[in-house]
């Protein structure tokens, strides 16, 4: 079995721009359109056979339609998705939404504080993380960028330990671009983590390197579609070395833990 745990999906008439959009951002050209249908096709050509969907919410009057959008898309495909909801720290109705995400039967939220402009351990996010930790949702957080300071390891640090009832997954290793920081930082395997868009720019040794601090046992596969196709992450997955019962762990076990066993 295999679980694609970090892709994104848009509506058609915006996927295409969305996804361009995504790749200037992170100079990084694009070859999927981030339609949910190409999802599915990419998926099948890979063997995926579940993908935890999200969308991010850049600015807080999108957060409604977008979790309306990714409940649709689940009840479209619900034996092969799962959704997470969209929250921005400047909603208005923060505990009212995050109880809708639940009763929408979406199973966690997607923040990303390089989008969003705000910093992950900033008091402005704090009724999200309680909101999540009062409904019993992970919180799946974009980590890192060397760039900008919303969304390093440090931050997600202070807020992990601030808000010690939430299960945080922190993409990308838990630092995209600032790996070695958050490897030292987490070396406690206080998290989750996703190894989406990190493959691409380390070699198959730093890459168990980091797994194993972490701990095979807290990190999932991921795709971050549009970015990549499963197929290429899988071969760059492969190549890393691993022992059979950790790529079983990483590639789906993991993630039903996490989602509570629940296929």
């Amino acid at each position: 079995m295999i679980i694609d745990a970090h892709a994104h999906i848009f509506p058609e008439k915006i996927a295409a721009k969305a996804a361009v959009g995504i790749g200037d951002f992170y100079d990084i050209p694009m070859d999927n359109d981030g339609t949910l249908q190409t999802l599915i096709r990419l998926s099948d050509e890979a063997g995926v056979d579940k993908c935890i969907v999200q969308s991010v919410a850049t600015v807080p009057h999108q957060v409604q339609s977008i979790n309306n959008f990714i409940a649709e898309s689940v009840a479209q495909y619900p034996d092969r998705l799962i959704g997470f909801g969209a929250l921005h720290p400047d909603y208005e109705d923060i505990d009212g939404e995050t109880k809708r995400i639940k009763e929408l039967g979406l199973r966690g939220i997607k923040l990303h504080p390089d989008f969003q402009k705000f910093q992950l351990d900033d008091p402005c996010a704090f009724p999200i993380y309680e909101a999540a930790g009062k409904y019993g949702l992970p919180v799946l957080v974009h980590a890192g960028d060397h760039r900008y300071d919303f969304s390093g390891p440090a931050r997600l640090r202070r807020a992990v330990d601030m808000f010690r009832n939430v299960t945080f997954i922190g993409a990308h290793f838990a630092g995209w671009s600032q790996w070695d920081e958050a490897q030292e930082l987490f070396a406690d395997k206080s998290i989750y983590v996703d190894l989406s868009s990190s493959l691409y720019d380390m070699t198959p040794e730093r890459a168990a390197e980091l797994i194993h601090s972490f701990g095979a046992d807290r990190v999932m596969f991921g795709t971050d579609y549009p970015m990549w196709t499963a197929k290429d992450e899988l071969v760059r997955f492969n190549a890393i070395p691993l022992t059979d019962e950790e790529r079983e762990l990483i590639l789906y076990k993991n993630a039903l833990r996490l989602l509570g066993n629940e296929s």
